[in-house]
């Protein structure tokens, strides 16, 4: 059983890779999130970073070309905790954003709701 805290948990997640995306999706559902989004690229993921009623994200270092960094500017700007992926784990994060929570893909379900429990805890 998973953590009650993540029960309704509006969690954004930017992936560009679609079956990765859709297993966060389903990791995310049987948490009881709801997921937001996903956003495959940088100016979704950009707009719903401002805007998107969210209480965490889950942000791909580098979505389609691009890194993500701004978006999580954004976010914590907004006060919204998050943690990246990425496949080069903790050395795919820079300045000042290496302090963040960070899953090195690929990574498991239990590795995710640690992740979120974090940020929610935090």
């Amino acid at each position: 059983m998973s953590d009650e805290r993540l029960v309704g948990l509006r969690v954004l997640v930017v992936e560009d890779e679609m079956l990765v995306s859709m297993l966060v999706e389903d990791m995310l559902a049987d948490f009881g999130c709801a997921v937001v989004g996903p956003a495959p690229d940088f100016d979704a993921a950009m707009a719903l970073a401002n805007s998107a009623e969210i209480d965490a994200a889950l942000l791909d270092v580098n979505v389609a070309g691009r890194v993500i960094f701004p978006v999580a500017d954004a976010l914590k700007a907004r006060g919204v905790p998050f943690a990246f992926a990425s496949g080069y784990g903790a050395a795919g994060v820079e300045g000042d954003h290496r302090d963040a929570p960070v899953l090195q893909k690929p990574f498991r379900q239990i590795d995710l709701e640690r992740a979120l429990t974090g940020l929610v805890s935090g």
